[in-house]
């Protein structure tokens, strides 16, 4: 049990700083972005109990945290929340297709891996430049929120981002003072958002939203289940999380999705010592979420309060390793690198071409350069 409470909060404390970033950088006001984070560990925490309640499999799930990625550097596509609403539903109603139709999910995750890593680690790369910034622009917050990630990252790795956190919210409260925590956001409340359906951010938002929502978070996930001795059945898993991500969607939930990091730890012999127990781990990690989510509208606040470098610094440490293990997967097979590349910079570039950001030409490009040059390669075998 006390396995499930450790992977609620460091699930929570690595990543909900990120989510925040997303949502206001699509568009949400400081309580809309408090609803958003109040209504993923509502959802996940009641996902988390039930299924795993159900099948006696610690199956566990998280929010999207590619997707919040997604949403910081979609942050030039729409400043239009109810655009970004709508994205955010379509994203959940083709999950719950894909559970419904396998051909979709089997379309989605045979996505080449140098085109699903490169786009990824383009979405990643400039939010993992900020730390750099940051120094820069905030150098008295900045640098000791640096220097206790890498400390705790020698140590206890696990700990180094949540730590991090820590030591920019004791910044924060030191420069900005305490009115944060009295904000009328610092209250739990969720908010409800009308969906606009605006084709160009379905397709610049939404629909690489459902990409690396499912290639860079399901897809891992069933393999570490499947790494433990666990066959997760797949359609119930699709069909609740994207129900999940519908419901949530309208009060600004982005994306809910098997977890891949905190399962492994949940699914490990460390929940406990008989495989058939260790779904109790998981439905204590969904208590917890339902707990840690009375705490969103004060980290909301404290978001709020923060000077924004700072606080998309802190998502691109915790980053770090997600961009490092995408660009090695991109680049793992050398006849596909330069696939992989393009694919990187067209997404990294943030450009946004008929009003459709980056991450979705990334794909198209990198699309375009993979069959170029396998197609050349293979006329020239021929020959």
């Amino acid at each position: 049990m006390a396995t499930g409470i450790v992977a609620a909060v460091t699930g929570f404390a690595s990543s909900f700083v990120l989510v925040l970033a997303g949502l206001r950088a699509v568009g949400a006001t400081d309580a809309q972005a408090a609803s958003g984070l109040l209504a993923l560990c509502v959802l996940v925490g009641a996902v988390c109990i039930a299924l795993p309640w159900y099948f006696k499999v610690p199956i566990s799930f998280a929010w999207s945290t590619p997707g919040a990625a997604l949403l910081v550097a979609a942050g030039a596509v729409t400043d239009d929340f109810g655009a970004a609403i709508g994205a955010f539903l379509v994203c959940g109603a083709l999950i719950v297709l894909s559970g419904l139709w396998p051909a979709l999910s089997r379309a989605i995750t045979s996505i080449p891996k140098p085109l699903a890593g490169a786009m990824l680690a383009g979405i990643l790369f400039p939010i993992c430049l900020a730390p750099i910034t940051a120094a820069i622009e905030q150098p008295v917050l900045a640098i000791p929120v640096i220097l206790v990630w890498l400390v705790l990252y020698r140590v206890a790795p696990s700990w180094a981002v949540p730590a991090a956190m820590v030591a920019a919210g004791i910044g924060i409260a030191v420069t900005a003072g305490t009115d944060w925590a009295t904000a009328p956001t610092a209250a739990p409340a969720l908010v409800f958002t009308a969906p606009v359906f605006d084709p160009l951010v379905i397709v610049s938002l939404g629909l690489p939203l459902f990409v690396v929502t499912m290639a860079g978070q399901n897809v891992p996930g069933f393999a570490v289940m499947t790494t433990f001795g666990y066959q997760v059945p797949p359609r119930p898993v699709l069909l609740t999380s994207g129900l999940a991500t519908v419901v949530g969607s309208a009060f600004g939930a982005h994306g809910i999705n098997l977890a891949a990091i905190t399962a492994a730890l949940m699914a490990s012999p460390e929940a406990h010592r008989d495989p058939a127990k260790r779904w109790i781990a998981t439905v204590s990690s969904g208590v917890g979420y339902l707990i840690l989510g009375l705490c969103a509208g004060l980290a909301a606040a404290l978001v709020a309060a923060s000077p924004p470098v700072l606080i998309v610094a802190v998502a691109g440490l915790a980053l770090l390793g997600a961009l490092v293990s995408s660009l090695t997967g991109a680049l793992e097979e050398p006849r596909h690198r330069i696939t992989a590349i393009a694919t990187f910079l067209v997404t990294a570039s943030g450009i946004s071409v008929l009003g459709i950001g980056s991450a979705f030409w990334g794909l198209v490009v990198g699309g375009i350069v993979m069959l170029w040059l396998g197609w050349g390669r293979t006329r020239r075998q021929a020959v």
